[in-house]
């Protein structure tokens, strides 16, 4: 029998694969997504329909690895510091939408429909969400995830993430009301459950952290792969145990490796697994959907997913409106964000295990979010339309691996001069930025420049970083850190990386950065200006070249101190021995003043 089950689980996979491929493949080529086509494939060869790849039962395993997977991921990429910086749009856009589309729909169903109010809030709350596995790639293909209504969608997207987790401790709540729950009362599940959090953080700060640094100084990648699984799988386990939701378990996990300094590495080693894993779960979520029920109330279906959308596209062109939006691009964004979640198929599955709704309202609901799901690409073009015409996309293009010898992130003055340079050596290059409006304007001149966030490890891989020989940071601001490039490191073990720092405190602050070069932005800029402001005063060029050569000696020594100590301020005093060098030689150094601050650049 052990045999004929492992035959039958094969036998399944082969089958699952090969639907998954073949619609895939179809839905990319008529600009549906991956998701759609993951969605049809699994509904198709499941027990509803052909019945080729076994029952949803048997699939439930599989549907809640995705979950715990795509969750962890989600988490992963949630770190602290992300989050405050677009605190604004994401808890007031983000909160407002998740809030008020969910009691709009909730009060739609409610009236239409005979259900009790837990029901209708189970259902009405997940409807609020919508499509990040697809809004953001189409976002991306398209070039217009820099653009304010890319900020503004993603800003939405993120919070919808996060709310992911109070909306699965709201649907266990009112699960708590119903027989499979009567173990624990609401209040106890909500204390035990901010507990269990604070464990986990706890945990994550004071075990995670050395046990991470250790793997680090082995220098063993596989070991990072195999801690951060222990760590997603324990975190599950634990929730599981106490019956919470193992998804929960799988976030926090996430969250508690996002602040590490390995948070890139493991983006770069988990980034080949994730999209098998959401297509897994797509296809388990596909199989589940009763194709029967759906069949039996094909009109209800229709009219339930053009309700959604359009009330979700009423919600959230108010919302967009009431930020100081024009009405065409609020407009814009509501028909953007108007379908259905791929998070409502877990509260819909939870919610069903609970007692809240039952097996054949999850059916019917869930073939109302697959068909707004349907609807996107669509909508997303009318949306388009009704905005106006766009200048030429095809300037804003996402890279691809060509061969390129160095790729360089950044296309703004700085950037440009390192890219004319390598251009004059004949080297072949790839040129990367994430302003539209750069993008355009080089375009104009010849310079092709695509469209991405090089700060991200799966974009510079698709770009061919594995095999560049050289990775050139020169964007502004401190968007480059320590943790950024410990993973473009350990990613692309084969390219130099050089790095455009702003000033001397940004040299420090990178100095434990695995760099072939951190060059200060204003230095020789500055240099020369010293240098030629010394000529207009008659100094000899013998004169010159000395006085720079002891300059930039004394320099890289206080910046060596500076370095060395982590602190700006360990060198002070040695910036006026520089000064004091000149005096007394009998040239025009000796009018040089003993007060001036130490220099940043």
């Amino acid at each position: 029998m052990g045999h004929e089950s492992g035959h039958s689980m094969l036998a399944d996979g082969l089958v699952l694969l090969a639907a998954g491929l073949l619609f895939v493949m179809i839905f990319r080529r008529i600009g549906l997504g991956a998701t759609l086509g993951y969605l049809v494939a699994g509904a198709i060869v499941g027990p509803y329909a052909l019945g080729l790849a076994g029952d949803a039962e048997e699939m439930i395993v599989v549907a809640e690895l995705g979950i715990v997977m795509l969750l962890f991921v989600v988490g992963l990429e949630l770190a602290p510091a992300r989050l405050w910086e677009m605190k604004g749009s994401i808890f007031g856009l983000g909160l407002l939408q998740v809030a008020l589309c969910g009691l709009a729909l909730t009060a739609l169903l409610g009236l239409a429909m005979p259900l009790s109010w837990a029901a209708a809030l189970a259902l009405g709350l997940p409807l609020a969400l919508s499509s990040t596995a697809q809004v953001l790639p189409m976002l991306q293909s398209t070039g217009r995830l820099g653009s304010g209504q890319g900020q503004r969608a993603f800003s939405i997207l993120l919070f919808q993430d996060l709310s992911i987790i109070p909306l699965i401790t709201i649907v266990a709540a009112l699960s708590a009301t119903s027989d499979a729950a009567e173990t624990m009362p609401a209040w106890q599940l909500a204390l035990v459950t901010v507990a269990v959090i604070a464990g986990l953080v706890a945990a994550g700060r004071f075990l995670l952290r050395p046990l991470f640094r250790l793997i680090g100084n082995w220098r063993e990648r596989e070991l990072f792969v195999v801690a951060a699984l222990f760590t997603v799988v324990g975190s599950a386990a634990l929730m599981e145990a106490i019956g919470l939701s193992t998804a929960l378990g799988a976030f926090i996990a996430g969250v508690m490796l996002a602040d590490t300094p390995y948070r890139h590495e493991l983006e770069a080693d988990i980034e080949p697994f994730r999209s098998i894993l959401l297509g897994l779960f797509f296809l388990s979520v596909g199989m589940m959907l009763d194709l029967t029920v759906i069949a039996s109330q094909p009109v209800f279906v229709l009219l339930a997913a053009a309700a959604l959308i359009a009330v979700k596209t009423a919600v959230i062109t108010g919302i967009g409106a009431m930020f100081g939006m024009a009405w065409r691009s609020a407009l814009s964004l509501g028909l953007l964000l108007s379908q259905g979640g791929e998070f409502a198929f877990v509260l819909f599955t939870q919610a069903q295990s609970g007692g809240v709704i039952t097996a054949e309202q999850a059916s019917l609901f869930g073939a109302v979010v697959t068909l707004s799901m349907l609807t996107t690409p669509f909508l997303m073009r009318l949306g388009d339309w009704m905005r106006g015409p766009k200048t030429d996309k095809g300037t804003r293009e996402e890279p691809a691996a060509d061969g390129a010898t160095a790729i360089v992130i950044g296309f703004g003055r700085f950037g440009q001069t390192v890219a004319q340079m390598l251009r004059v050596a004949d080297i072949g290059l790839k040129l990367i930025d994430r302003k539209v409006e750069q993008i355009d304007l080089a375009g104009e001149f010849g310079s092709k420049v695509y469209y991405g966030d090089g700060t991200r490890i799966d974009l510079l891989r698709q770009a061919g970083a594995e095999d560049a020989q050289a990775i050139i940071f020169c964007i502004d601001g401190e968007q480059v850190d320590v943790k950024l490039l410990e993973g473009v490191s350990a990613a692309f073990p084969n390219a130099k990386v050089y790095v455009r720092a702003f000033d001397r405190g940004t040299v420090v602050a990178l100095r434990e950065a695995p760099v072939a070069g951190v060059v200060r932005e204003l230095l020789d800029s500055a240099v020369r200006m010293g240098r030629e402001a010394l000529s207009g005063l008659g100094f000899a060029q013998d004169e010159l070249e000395r006085i720079e050569q002891s300059f930039r000696a004394r320099d890289q020594q206080r910046l060596d101190q500076q370095i060395d100590a982590g602190d700006l301020r360990a060198a002070k005093e040695s910036y006026f021995d520089a000064l004091s060098e000149f005096k007394g030689t009998g040239g025009r150094g000796d009018d040089m003043m003993d007060d001036l601050p130490a220099a940043r650049i």
